[in-house]
């Protein structure tokens, strides 16, 4: 698998016009937003580089293998990165904790391009990061990514969730997460087994999607919204935690009940 990887990263380095590749990736602009970012979202600056070389391989697999409908540089930068930072803090203290920084087990279901996976795994050197992506060229970019950026704590399953062996499943996992993935519905169906009691479970939406909510499976319900700011993109982004709860604990981020508000907006 190593050596498809490589393969393909040669591939896509072959059949992308160089002088296109330089000037849809200006760098030094681009290190500055994320520095902006990184600092309205309360995290370290040292995370910029690794970021901007994680971005960078997005940029030039993408151009061959459409990996994201998001193209430029720039809004990848803010679509892409920014967004998946924007969970960092607020799942990182729902985490078991060393040493003053997160550590345990996180499973990224439909991974995609890596993201939120990749972006947590950075963030969270301490943490165990499994990305699960059943599809080929995906699954070749994930792990191309793991050794180019040196991820010792991330792990790629070419899997669907659901077909994870019971090797895979262990130890249970500390959060679940999923961006831009189906339903909330289909997702805690495929993630139901995989879930222990402590798992928090995690999905990032975009607009409020009172829709799905209302056709969660008993007893999967909304048990926290929490609204999130991504600087730089004006759209309404949220991060819900699910539970195995009554339907009456759904609540909105203004802790009312759900009553369905608009459909999401989430791009791959």
């Amino acid at each position: 698998m190593a050596a498809a990887s490589k393969s393909a990263a040669t591939s896509a380095s072959a059949r992308t016009p160089v002088g296109a590749r330089s000037r849809a990736f200006d760098r030094a602009a681009l290190s500055e937003r994320l520095l902006a970012g990184l600092a309205a979202l309360g995290l370290r600056a040292s995370l910029a580089e690794p970021l901007l070389a994680f971005l960078a391989l997005l940029v030039k697999w993408n151009a061959v293998y459409n990996l994201t409908a998001v193209r430029d540089p720039g809004q990848m930068l803010t679509q892409h990165l920014l967004d998946s930072l924007s969970i960092v803090t607020p799942l990182a203290e729902r985490l078991p904790q060393r040493d003053g920084a997160p550590t345990g087990r996180v499973v990224d279901v439909g991974s995609g391009a890596g993201l939120p996976g990749i972006v947590l795994a950075l963030a969270w050197p301490q943490v165990e990061v499994l990305l699960v992506e059943p599809v080929g060229k995906k699954t070749a970019f994930l792990r191309h990514c793991q050794a180019e950026l040196a991820l010792t704590n991330l792990r790629v399953a070419a899997s669907r969730v659901e077909a994870l062996s019971d090797a895979q499943r262990e130890p249970v996992p500390d959060l679940i997460v999923c961006r831009a993935f189906a339903s909330l519905a289909d997702f805690v169906v495929s993630i139901d087994r995989l879930a222990g009691p402590a798992s928090v479970v995690a999905a990032m939406k975009g607009a409020w999607p009172g829709d799905e909510i209302a056709a969660l499976p008993c007893p999967w319900a909304v048990a926290a919204a929490l609204p999130l700011q991504v600087p730089g993109l004006d759209a309404a982004r949220h991060l819900l935690l699910l539970s195995r709860a009554p339907r009456s604990e759904q609540v909105d981020p203004a802790g009312r009940r759900a009553s369905g508000t608009g459909p999401t907006s989430y791009q791959k």
